[in-house]
């Protein structure tokens, strides 16, 4: 469970990272996307959370072929 919460925690700041320097958190803020500011906000924050359960997921399955 340590290896996945490490993981998963990485992949979240990676995934926020690369969000931030494509712009997103730009779009959230000036609006220029055509979705409201909730359904952004709430975008975004599901992308996070799938990166980082994707990186912990992979973690774990490397982690038991090892």
């Amino acid at each position: 469970m340590r290896t996945f919460g490490w993981w998963f925690g990485m992949g979240s700041l990676l995934t926020l990272a690369v969000l931030l320097v494509q712009g997103g958190m730009r779009d959230l803020i000036y609006g220029s996307s055509h979705s409201g500011t909730w359904e952004g906000i709430l975008s975004m924050g599901l992308t996070v959370f799938g990166g980082g359960v994707l990186a912990g997921c992979v973690a774990v399955i490397l982690n038991r072929l090892r």
